[in-house]
Protein backbone atom coordinates (compact mmCIF):
# COMPACT_ATOMS: atom_id res chain seq x y z
CA UNK A 1 0.00 0.00 0.00
CA UNK A 2 1.21 3.77 -0.64
CA UNK A 3 2.86 5.08 2.75
CA UNK A 4 0.60 8.02 1.59
CA UNK A 5 -2.81 6.62 1.29
CA UNK A 6 -4.93 6.67 5.04
CA UNK A 7 -6.99 3.88 5.57
CA UNK A 8 -9.52 4.10 8.16
CA UNK A 9 -11.61 1.33 9.82
CA UNK A 10 -15.49 2.05 11.25
CA UNK A 11 -17.31 -0.66 12.77
CA UNK A 12 -20.92 0.25 12.78
CA UNK A 13 -21.07 -1.68 16.10
CA UNK A 14 -20.39 0.84 17.81
CA UNK A 15 -20.57 3.74 15.45
CA UNK A 16 -23.71 4.98 13.51
CA UNK A 17 -24.52 5.52 9.71
CA UNK A 18 -24.99 8.94 10.41
CA UNK A 19 -21.22 9.28 11.40
CA UNK A 20 -19.42 7.03 9.05
CA UNK A 21 -21.52 8.95 5.75
CA UNK A 22 -20.37 12.52 7.80
CA UNK A 23 -16.87 11.47 7.44
CA UNK A 24 -16.93 10.49 4.07
CA UNK A 25 -18.89 13.63 2.71
CA UNK A 26 -16.41 15.61 4.69
CA UNK A 27 -13.91 14.18 2.09
CA UNK A 28 -12.17 16.28 -0.86
CA UNK A 29 -10.39 15.86 -3.94
CA UNK A 30 -6.96 14.79 -3.15
CA UNK A 31 -7.66 13.63 0.53
CA UNK A 32 -5.25 11.11 1.55
CA UNK A 33 -8.26 9.16 3.03
CA UNK A 34 -8.89 6.70 0.40
CA UNK A 35 -9.22 3.63 1.85
CA UNK A 36 -12.20 3.00 4.55
CA UNK A 37 -13.21 -0.61 6.06
CA UNK A 38 -16.42 -0.97 7.71
CA UNK A 39 -17.48 -3.69 9.55
CA UNK A 40 -20.34 -4.87 10.92
CA UNK A 41 -22.85 -2.97 8.44
CA UNK A 42 -25.35 -5.55 9.74
CA UNK A 43 -28.18 -4.79 6.63
CA UNK A 44 -28.43 -0.97 8.03
CA UNK A 45 -29.93 1.50 5.53
CA UNK A 46 -27.90 4.20 3.12
CA UNK A 47 -24.66 2.95 3.85
CA UNK A 48 -21.84 5.07 2.10
CA UNK A 49 -24.72 7.13 0.43
CA UNK A 50 -23.97 10.44 -1.52
CA UNK A 51 -20.31 10.12 -1.22
CA UNK A 52 -18.30 12.55 -3.65
CA UNK A 53 -14.79 11.50 -3.47
CA UNK A 54 -12.36 9.13 -5.40
CA UNK A 55 -11.85 6.64 -2.96
CA UNK A 56 -12.54 3.38 -2.00
CA UNK A 57 -15.52 1.99 0.42
CA UNK A 58 -15.41 -1.70 1.53
CA UNK A 59 -18.35 -3.58 3.30
CA UNK A 60 -17.13 -6.85 5.25
CA UNK A 61 -20.95 -7.95 5.07
CA UNK A 62 -24.66 -7.20 4.23
CA UNK A 63 -26.19 -4.16 3.65
CA UNK A 64 -29.88 -2.80 3.62
CA UNK A 65 -31.36 0.05 1.41
CA UNK A 66 -30.02 2.13 -0.68
CA UNK A 67 -26.46 1.35 -0.07
CA UNK A 68 -24.33 3.82 -2.68
CA UNK A 69 -26.79 5.40 -3.66
CA UNK A 70 -26.26 9.15 -5.47
CA UNK A 71 -22.40 7.45 -5.39
CA UNK A 72 -20.16 10.09 -7.21
CA UNK A 73 -16.60 8.98 -7.72
CA UNK A 74 -15.60 6.24 -5.41
CA UNK A 75 -15.94 2.14 -5.56
CA UNK A 76 -18.30 0.76 -3.26
CA UNK A 77 -17.99 -2.96 -2.57
CA UNK A 78 -20.27 -4.84 -0.69
CA UNK A 79 -18.69 -8.26 0.90
CA UNK A 80 -22.19 -9.45 1.00
CA UNK A 81 -25.67 -9.13 -0.23
CA UNK A 82 -28.07 -5.53 -0.67
CA UNK A 83 -31.12 -4.87 0.06
CA UNK A 84 -33.81 -2.36 -2.10
CA UNK A 85 -32.43 0.35 -4.81
CA UNK A 86 -28.26 -0.68 -4.22
CA UNK A 87 -26.31 2.50 -6.47
CA UNK A 88 -29.72 4.43 -6.66
CA UNK A 89 -28.98 7.80 -8.56
CA UNK A 90 -25.93 7.05 -8.56
CA UNK A 91 -23.59 9.73 -10.93
CA UNK A 92 -20.11 7.61 -11.57
CA UNK A 93 -18.00 5.12 -9.90
CA UNK A 94 -17.99 1.73 -9.18
CA UNK A 95 -20.49 -0.61 -6.67
CA UNK A 96 -19.66 -4.39 -6.65
CA UNK A 97 -21.91 -6.31 -4.80
CA UNK A 98 -20.94 -9.71 -3.83
CA UNK A 99 -24.03 -10.83 -3.21
CA UNK A 100 -27.32 -10.75 -4.19
CA UNK A 101 -29.39 -7.25 -4.57
CA UNK A 102 -32.98 -6.91 -4.10
CA UNK A 103 -35.20 -4.84 -5.71
CA UNK A 104 -34.68 -1.83 -7.76
CA UNK A 105 -30.74 -2.31 -7.85
CA UNK A 106 -29.37 1.21 -9.76
CA UNK A 107 -32.67 2.81 -10.02
CA UNK A 108 -32.22 6.16 -11.81
CA UNK A 109 -28.97 6.32 -11.67
CA UNK A 110 -27.18 8.54 -14.55
CA UNK A 111 -23.53 6.97 -14.55
CA UNK A 112 -20.66 4.59 -13.36
CA UNK A 113 -21.04 1.07 -12.82
CA UNK A 114 -22.85 -1.63 -11.20
CA UNK A 115 -22.09 -5.24 -10.52
CA UNK A 116 -23.72 -8.03 -9.17
CA UNK A 117 -22.39 -11.37 -8.46
CA UNK A 118 -25.48 -13.01 -7.99
CA UNK A 119 -29.13 -12.61 -8.72
CA UNK A 120 -31.19 -8.69 -9.19
CA UNK A 121 -34.81 -9.13 -7.86
CA UNK A 122 -37.13 -7.02 -9.76
CA UNK A 123 -37.29 -4.17 -11.40
CA UNK A 124 -33.61 -3.91 -11.65
CA UNK A 125 -32.37 -0.84 -13.55
CA UNK A 126 -36.21 0.86 -13.33
CA UNK A 127 -35.76 4.28 -15.37
CA UNK A 128 -31.89 3.98 -15.77
CA UNK A 129 -30.40 7.27 -17.33
CA UNK A 130 -27.08 6.62 -18.16
CA UNK A 131 -25.42 3.16 -15.81
CA UNK A 132 -23.80 0.29 -16.97
CA UNK A 133 -25.65 -2.51 -15.03
CA UNK A 134 -23.77 -5.97 -15.46
CA UNK A 135 -25.67 -8.66 -13.01
CA UNK A 136 -24.23 -12.33 -12.86
CA UNK A 137 -27.02 -13.98 -12.27
CA UNK A 138 -30.59 -13.48 -13.27
CA UNK A 139 -32.89 -10.24 -12.83
CA UNK A 140 -36.31 -10.17 -11.81
CA UNK A 141 -39.90 -9.14 -13.77
CA UNK A 142 -40.03 -5.83 -14.71
CA UNK A 143 -36.47 -5.00 -15.06
CA UNK A 144 -35.33 -1.77 -17.02
CA UNK A 145 -39.10 -0.61 -16.87
CA UNK A 146 -38.81 2.74 -18.71
CA UNK A 147 -34.78 2.88 -18.85
CA UNK A 148 -33.90 5.73 -20.87
CA UNK A 149 -30.48 5.57 -21.60
CA UNK A 150 -27.25 2.91 -20.32
CA UNK A 151 -26.35 -0.60 -20.56
CA UNK A 152 -27.74 -3.53 -18.75
CA UNK A 153 -25.89 -7.12 -19.03
CA UNK A 154 -27.71 -10.24 -17.56
CA UNK A 155 -25.48 -13.26 -17.78
CA UNK A 156 -28.79 -15.99 -16.37
CA UNK A 157 -32.15 -15.33 -17.10
CA UNK A 158 -34.52 -12.10 -17.07
CA UNK A 159 -38.29 -12.20 -15.76
CA UNK A 160 -41.53 -11.12 -17.54
CA UNK A 161 -41.97 -7.56 -19.00
CA UNK A 162 -38.05 -6.60 -20.02
CA UNK A 163 -37.61 -3.15 -20.77
CA UNK A 164 -41.73 -2.22 -20.50
CA UNK A 165 -41.84 1.31 -22.23
CA UNK A 166 -38.14 1.51 -22.62
CA UNK A 167 -36.24 4.03 -24.74
CA UNK A 168 -32.92 4.27 -25.73
CA UNK A 169 -30.98 1.49 -23.13
CA UNK A 170 -29.67 -0.89 -24.08
CA UNK A 171 -30.51 -4.53 -22.92
CA UNK A 172 -28.58 -7.82 -23.20
CA UNK A 173 -29.13 -11.41 -21.79
CA UNK A 174 -27.75 -14.63 -21.83
CA UNK A 175 -30.37 -16.75 -20.99
CA UNK A 176 -34.10 -16.88 -21.05
CA UNK A 177 -36.41 -13.88 -21.20
CA UNK A 178 -39.72 -14.61 -19.45
CA UNK A 179 -41.68 -12.27 -21.75
CA UNK A 180 -40.79 -8.47 -23.37
CA UNK A 181 -42.53 -4.88 -21.44
CA UNK A 182 -44.46 -2.95 -23.88
CA UNK A 183 -42.62 -2.11 -27.11
CA UNK A 184 -39.43 -4.00 -26.28
CA UNK A 185 -38.11 -5.71 -28.83
CA UNK A 186 -35.34 -7.92 -29.85
CA UNK A 187 -32.58 -6.45 -31.97
CA UNK A 188 -29.97 -7.22 -34.36
CA UNK A 189 -26.57 -7.90 -32.51
CA UNK A 190 -23.99 -6.01 -34.44
CA UNK A 191 -20.14 -5.29 -34.28
CA UNK A 192 -20.53 -2.12 -31.85
CA UNK A 193 -22.83 -4.18 -29.51
CA UNK A 194 -20.51 -7.05 -29.29
CA UNK A 195 -17.45 -4.62 -28.53
CA UNK A 196 -19.29 -2.79 -25.80
CA UNK A 197 -20.35 -5.98 -24.42
CA UNK A 198 -16.43 -6.65 -24.32
CA UNK A 199 -16.17 -3.56 -22.25
CA UNK A 200 -18.88 -4.96 -20.21
CA UNK A 201 -16.92 -8.02 -19.58
CA UNK A 202 -14.17 -6.64 -18.65
CA UNK A 203 -15.55 -4.20 -15.83
CA UNK A 204 -17.20 -7.60 -14.34
CA UNK A 205 -13.99 -9.40 -14.63
CA UNK A 206 -14.92 -11.97 -16.81
CA UNK A 207 -13.07 -10.75 -19.80
CA UNK A 208 -12.03 -13.29 -22.44
CA UNK A 209 -14.05 -15.79 -20.65
CA UNK A 210 -17.70 -15.73 -22.45
CA UNK A 211 -18.64 -15.20 -25.73
CA UNK A 212 -20.60 -12.14 -26.62
CA UNK A 213 -22.57 -14.39 -29.09
CA UNK A 214 -24.16 -16.30 -26.79
CA UNK A 215 -26.06 -13.23 -25.90
CA UNK A 216 -29.39 -11.48 -27.47
CA UNK A 217 -30.05 -7.68 -27.49
CA UNK A 218 -33.28 -6.06 -26.56
CA UNK A 219 -34.14 -2.58 -26.97
CA UNK A 220 -37.17 -0.04 -27.85
CA UNK A 221 -39.41 -0.66 -30.62
CA UNK A 222 -39.97 2.98 -30.33
CA UNK A 223 -43.88 2.96 -31.03
CA UNK A 224 -44.60 4.71 -27.56
CA UNK A 225 -42.71 7.91 -28.39
CA UNK A 226 -45.80 9.35 -29.29
CA UNK A 227 -49.69 9.08 -28.26
CA UNK A 228 -51.26 7.11 -30.86
CA UNK A 229 -54.50 6.02 -30.29
CA UNK A 230 -54.45 2.52 -31.77
CA UNK A 231 -51.65 2.30 -28.63
CA UNK A 232 -53.72 3.71 -25.88
CA UNK A 233 -54.01 -0.21 -23.81
CA UNK A 234 -50.18 -0.25 -23.93
CA UNK A 235 -49.42 3.42 -22.18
Amino acid sequence: MNANVESHAIDLAGSSVRELNSALHALKEGSNASLWRIANPRGLHAIAAGVDAPVTVEIDGPVGYYCGGMNKQATIIVRGSAGVGVGENMMSGLIHVEGDASQAAGATAHGGTLVIEGNAAARCGISMKGVDIVVKGSVGHMSAFMAQSGSMVVFGDAGEALGDSIYEARLYVRGSVASLGADCIEKEMRDEHRQELFERFKSAGVNGQIDPSEFKRYGSGRTLYHFHVDNASAY
